[in-house]
């Protein structure tokens, strides 16, 4: 019989399931005499009895089933409430779709995963570069180095496995620049002879919050028209290029999305777009054929998280409103609702170093923006330790309350959010 394994030794369930049953008689032996009439002696003894078996029945009870929780999730570390917590509370969160690429799209990850569970990032396969082009080339394989990203940043697993898939070998062995994480999903995709399938086992061995796809399994090259007339192919050449940008596009530029960014998209209560390269992290995965039209015809909201510096060789002079122009010429003037800007001021000392990457803040130019037709959250979103990034929590602090808010139809709101909005 199965119920006869509990006994087994090494088990480690007996002994607090003794402890629980002798709390049971001893509570129910109690209860028994309560009502019998006697002296106080005999009340005192039911009194005892009752507390006795109460403790002893809730502290077996809860080892035991500490005990079952460390056999069955043997890596988590947390309090039994947080365990909890993940899997009830944080699954029944808002369905949210992020769509972009490098290490904007992660670094928004890693705040939404404290809210919820239902996180699809959809991520730019165009990578050419660095070890997921070297990998891309060599073994005939989607670029695997942005899906590693959004996997380590949804992972629920200890920083040791973290810290293993963002590994990268030294410059002085066979396996120079290549990073395990990106290995580990190579070989992954061998195995099971599928990139898809190859992302789904990865997932499961980092145990994340949410799921990562690809926006196409199309083996796809990104390529550049420049305002000289000139063209370049290749994300990795396109941010090094001298001439401004004109338009971006795919080829083949019939690739289809997966099946699950579509489906993704169709339930979720939000798109966002960003943060990342607007030109090679963002609008690629936009370029894929009914990506658009399946953001403009679905029910949720729409947003576009700005850039908070521009990018010398893409995107140079680009105030937000100029990020949204781009974007919508690329697209569809549907593809956004709302736009995220910041407004805090970056410290002198990070500006002169970005100055020397030829990086300036880009101004949320409001007012240029909602001339556009499109609705404005400006705030203070960034994180200024060691390099101008999007602050995590901020900005899915934001979106969350939006969410919240949006049960409201936009037009009628007015103000996105209740935060603070320039050029009032």
């Amino acid at each position: 019989m199965q119920f006869l394994k509990w006994l087994y030794p090494g088990m480690r369930v007996k002994r607090w399931l003794g402890i629980a049953l002798a709390g049971v008689l001893c509570f129910g032996i109690g209860s028994a005499l309560l009502p019998v009439e006697g002296g106080i002696l005999l009340r005192l003894t039911s009194l005892v009895l009752l507390l006795t078996g109460l403790m002893g029945l809730v502290f077996g009870v809860g080892l035991m089933v500490r005990s079952l929780l460390e056999a069955v999730t043997p890596g988590h570390s947390g309090s039994l409430v947080e365990l909890v917590f993940q899997q009830r509370y944080l699954e029944r969160g808002p369905k949210v779709v992020v769509i972009g690429g490098g290490t904007g799209l992660s670094t928004l990850l890693h705040g939404l995963k404290k809210y919820t569970t239902n996180i699809t990032a959809i991520v730019t396969v165009a990578d050419d570069g660095g070890s997921s082009g070297r990998l891309r080339q060599e073994f005939d394989m989607l670029p695997p180095g942005d899906i590693r990203n959004c996997l380590v940043a949804l992972a629920d697993t200890e920083p040791l496995m973290q810290r293993l898939f963002q590994y990268r070998f030294a410059e002085d062995s066979a396996l120079q620049g290549h990073n395990f994480g990106n290995l580990f999903i190579t070989a992954m995709t061998k195995i099971t002879g599928d990139f898809e399938r190859a992302v789904r086992a990865s997932s499961k061995v980092l145990a994340i919050r949410g799921r990562v796809v690809p926006s196409t399994n199309t083996k796809v090259r990104l390529a550049a028209e420049h305002v000289d007339g000139t063209v370049t192919l290749g994300e990795s050449k396109i941010s090094k290029a001298p001439a401004a940008i004109r338009r971006i596009y795919l080829e083949p530029t019939s690739c289809q999305p997966t099946e699950d960014a579509l489906a993704a998209i169709r339930d979720a209560n939000a798109v966002v777009l960003g943060p990342g390269s607007l030109y090679t992290s963002i609008i690629p995965n936009l370029l894929v054929e009914r990506m658009v039209d399946a953001i403009v015809t679905s029910k949720a909201l729409k947003i576009y998280i700005c850039n908070v510096m521009t990018q010398s060789r893409e995107t140079h002079g680009f105030g937000a409103s100029d990020h949204i122009r781009a974007l919508v010429a690329h697209t569809n003037p549907g593809i956004v609702q709302l736009c995220i800007v910041n407004t805090e001021p970056v410290p002198d000392a990070l500006l002169e170093r970005y100055r020397e990457e030829g990086a300036y803040p880009v101004g949320a130019d409001v007012e240029k923006i909602r001339s556009l037709g499109y609705q404005v959250v400006a705030d203070n979103i960034i994180s200024t330790e060691n390099y101008v990034r999007h602050d995590a929590d901020k900005v899915a602090s934001i979106i969350i309350q939006l969410l919240v808010g949006s049960r409201v139809p936009l037009a009628a709101q007015g103000v996105a959010g209740g935060r603070s909005q320039t050029g009032e």
